[in-house]
């Protein structure tokens, strides 16, 4: 029983932080390949906190609040760069993300952090609360992609130069996503921290990032039950099959490129494709 609810825990945990980085990139566009730092913040945020004798439940807000607030400024920092830029830029602040904390001797250094203190609740507890966290953010997503700020990240990812001639302030709402997302990766790094109650800088360097970004492109981007679908699955493989595990990276770059290839929509696409060949072809 202690092993599924560790599975279970763990893709809860990976569905809320396909999620956030779902918000930035399928949402509005904004192709980021360093999101794992946001993750390791909130993560490294929370480990310190409860280290310091501050309650969990209220670090998971803190956590939220400075991964937000470093989202805010790599967003700020990214807004005259797109594209094929803005991949290279994030990439650079998961690097550099990875080369701080290595120095940081007060946050483990290269060691990491042990110990980090369990939750204040029992294994069962924290799997439901992990749980309740993905569904909150998933109901607050599809609120957000039905609601006219959705119509706004729709436009702003399909032609932003259009949207700025309709006088939408398109830098505020790219601002906005990279906060809610990076907030959101925040909330599931502290998550992680206590789930593992490990953490290190290989936790949240580029592999991660790339793993994350896999279940995003294979659920659907943009799609929030085919994101949430592809990260529930893809996060526990490794743990099922250690072939998949030691063959990570490899097994994820190969995903994107097939998706890309031949399945561009992802999983969300092909299910709708599905269902409108089966509406027509029932009489």
């Amino acid at each position: 029983m202690a092993y599924e609810i560790t599975l279970a825990t763990t893709m809860a945990i990976s569905v809320l932080f396909a999620l956030s980085l779902n918000f930035i990139s399928g949402f509005c566009g904004q192709i980021s390949l360093g999101h794992a730092a946001f993750l390791g913040t909130g993560a490294y945020a929370s480990a310190t906190l409860t280290k310091a004798s501050v309650p969990f439940l209220l670090t998971l807000p803190a956590s939220a609040v400075i991964a937000g607030f470093f989202g805010f400024l790599i967003g700020l920092a990214s807004l005259r760069v797109r594209h094929d830029f803005l991949a290279i830029t994030t990439m650079g602040v998961g690097f550099l993300f990875v080369g701080v904390v290595r120095k940081q001797d007060f946050l483990g250094g290269e060691l990491g952090m042990a110990g980090i203190p369990s939750p204040d609740m029992s294994r069962e507890m924290f799997m439901v609360f992990c749980i309740f966290l993905a569904a909150v953010f998933a109901v607050f997503s599809l609120y957000i992609r039905r609601s006219w700020m959705g119509f706004v990240f729709d436009s702003i990812a399909d032609n932003e130069d259009v949207t700025r001639i309709l006088g939408i302030d398109a830098s505020r709402f790219k601002l906005a996503a990279f906060v809610i997302g990076t907030a959101g990766a925040g909330i599931a790094g502290a998550l992680y921290a206590h789930h593992f109650r490990y953490i290190g800088p290989d936790s949240f360097g580029f592999v991660q990032s790339v793993s994350v970004l896999a279940m995003v492109i294979v659920g659907g981007i943009g799609s929030v039950w085919g994101v949430a679908f592809a990260a529930a699955i893809l996060s526990v493989l490794p743990l099922l099959v250690q072939f998949v595990d030691d063959y990570k990276l490899l097994l994820y770059s190969a995903l994107l490129f097939a998706m890309m290839r031949f399945a561009p929509d992802g999983i969300a696409g092909i299910v709708r494709r599905s269902a409108a060949r089966f509406r027509r072809a029932t009489p």
